[in-house]
């Protein structure tokens, strides 16, 4: 429930999801207004036996309402789902629906990982080869240098599992390329994330470097995450923008686009959030994505099988025997 284009593009999505993840035995329940989804359901040719049930919720938390709302309402479908996850009745949960709703009810009923002070969502920025996990990219705008250090693990652990990036790239985005650039709390996290033998730090990154696959996590502040995320999404439409008015304002341009017309097709894909279906809220103690507001079939689809990767790859397990070695390595020297 929640997403901008109402129930139909999540019952597809998981409809697709369990017709291509057959032989994965995935089961989704679908959270929210029961009449609403069986009416949808009621359009589709769902085979029978198909694993997917429907929890019945009251309440949504729309998109322009205070994240703090879903606190005070425990009927609303992202309360329930996160209640159903924190109860194993399932073992994730996606959300194209208020993102600071799900963010601000997560930590009530699943709580933190042990050790982690600040849970962090991440985002994937799509690059020549593959993605980079970025993180944080809007909950944490003020940060300790240890919280960083955190992030950078837990980015690690997911970039390694699921996105099977081997020993992945460690940045951290600054006022240049120097370590000796930015603040004192800048420069002794980056001093933090030199030291830790728990990652593969490479140094500070420019922000050209985040879309240039030389980098597969990097992490910052809220602040600067928020505003990176935002100017990524621009980056595809913007193309778009120009292709199409070159093509309309010249003839052999338009001749050139026909013929290039199937690789521009899968440029566009490579840079749709779509491909990737939803952003990882890590350092909670569940697997728990975040969706675009519009997402469509394909990125709720791919969600389902992100959450499904993150679940068997055991995610959490992992980020919680790297954070006890971090926190016992770095104890002494914490900033």
């Amino acid at each position: 429930m929640g997403g901008d284009h109402g129930v139909a593009p999540v019952v597809d999505g998981v409809l697709e999801a369990l017709e291509e993840g057959a032989e994965r035995q995935l089961r989704v329940m679908l959270v929210g207004d029961q009449s609403q989804i069986q009416e949808v359901l009621e359009y589709r040719d769902v085979p029978s036996g198909t694993a997917l049930s429907i929890e019945h919720a009251d309440d949504v938390i729309a998109m322009d309402e205070a994240p703090t709302e879903v606190l005070r309402r425990p009927r609303s479908s992202i309360a329930v789902g996160l209640q159903k996850h924190k109860d194993g009745a399932a073992q994730g949960f996606i959300s194209p629906g208020n993102t600071g709703a799900v963010m601000a009810a997560a930590l009530r009923p699943l709580h933190r990982l042990p050790g982690v002070m600040r849970p962090p969502p991440a985002s994937l920025f799509p690059n020549p080869k593959s993605v980079t996990v970025v993180l944080d990219v809007g909950a944490n705008t003020e940060c300790k240098p240890h919280n960083r250090l955190q992030w950078a693990v837990m980015g690690s652990v997911f970039s390694q599992l699921v996105l099977k990036h081997q020993s992945p790239r460690v940045g951290r985005p600054p006022i240049g390329e120097e370590r000796t650039k930015g603040t004192d709390t800048v420069q002794a996290a980056h001093d933090l994330l030199h030291r830790s033998e728990a990652i593969h730090f490479v140094g500070n990154v420019e922000g050209r470097g985040i879309l240039s696959g030389e980098y597969d996590v990097v992490v910052t502040d809220g602040y600067v995450g928020n505003i990176l995320l935002k100017f990524a999404e621009s980056v595809g439409p913007l193309l778009e923008a120009k292709l199409r008015h070159q093509v309309d304002t010249n003839v052999f341009s338009r001749a050139g686009a026909f013929l290039l017309k199937p690789f521009l097709r899968r440029v566009r894909q490579s840079l749709d959030y779509a491909e990737h279906g939803g952003a990882p809220m890590l350092g909670v103690d569940g697997v728990i994505l975040i969706c675009h507001g519009a997402s469509g079939v394909r990125a709720i689809k791919n969600a389902v099988f992100e959450a499904e990767r993150s679940v068997r790859q055991r995610v959490n397990v992992h980020i919680k025997e790297h954070l006890q070695r971090v926190t016992e390595a770095e104890a002494p020297r914490v900033v």
